[in-house]
């Protein structure tokens, strides 16, 4: 008996975000890596920390990445 087609995992979004155990889902901001020196401190410390996606987005991105 045959099954469904399954759904390929999209190689790109798979790269960039990582699903934590809790099942949040973190990713690397940008915009962090040279030519900071005309950006506030405080925005350039936030860029050092993951991001995370909200609940909504989360399960739209899960579904593609699995």
């Amino acid at each position: 008996m045959a099954k469904g087609a399954k759904q390929k995992t999209h190689k790109a979004s798979s790269k960039v975000f990582k699903v934590k155990k809790n099942g949040n889902i973190t990713y690397k901001k940008g915009n962090g890596n040279h030519k900071t020196a005309k950006d506030s401190s405080k925005s350039v410390r936030q860029r050092r920390n993951k991001g995370t996606l909200s609940k909504g987005m989360s399960n739209r991105i899960k579904s593609v990445i699995k």
